[in-house]
């Protein structure tokens, strides 16, 4: 009966070792430098479209599945718009999503990483000052990016949204975003 027990808490020993090794749980936060692409105006109204400063933040965790790639789910609050100039007035449209990327994480040397990966957004806010066009309220776009993990927990990533689809039926726009983010992994 001491053999079992005994056996039975060094696998469970074993296994909670190895598991703490293949996941990791994080959070990050940073800053966004967010435009729109594509198209010239809203319903036949020509405006020039500006950038945006806005932040995003949230949960991220790293399923290492060899030695140099892991993949990495986030779960994340991100804002992103722009601010449009036309020969009217100018306003600015700030939108709020629920981003979900899943970035495939390809190890370069032991703390840089390359990042690719989609990106499923949902609306969640729209803070606008005109009533020119509803968004859509699903966002897809694909990420690229470096990783550092700079010291213990501590990372850092830049990261470039391409929109794939547009974010109004009024509108031709698609959502472009860089990120600069810094995290910590318990």
């Amino acid at each position: 009966m001491k053999k079992i027990l005994l056996a039975a808490v060094l696998f469970i020993a074993t296994t909670a070792t190895i598991q703490a090794q293949f996941i990791q749980i994080g959070v990050k936060a940073g800053v966004n430098f967010a435009n729109q692409t594509g198209g010239s105006g809203f319903n036949g109204i020509s405006v020039d479209k500006e950038g945006i400063t806005s932040y995003h933040g949230g949960l991220v965790a790293e399923l290492k599945l060899l030695e140099k790639f892991s993949i990495q789910p986030e779960l994340l609050y991100t804002t992103q718009g722009a601010e449009y100039k036309s020969a009217v007035q100018d306003f600015k449209n700030e939108m709020g999503y629920i981003a979900i990327p899943v970035m495939a994480k390809i190890y370069m040397t032991k703390s840089l990483s390359l990042e690719l990966g989609p990106q499923a957004s949902f609306l969640v806010s729209n803070k606008k000052e005109f009533d020119a066009a509803d968004p859509k309220t699903f966002d897809f776009s694909l990420n690229a990016g470096l990783g550092l993990k700079v010291v213990g927990g501590l990372f850092v990533q830049a990261r470039y949204g391409l929109g794939l689809t547009e974010i109004s039926k009024e509108a031709d726009f698609k959502n472009s975003v860089f990120q600069l983010s810094a995290g910590y992994m318990f």
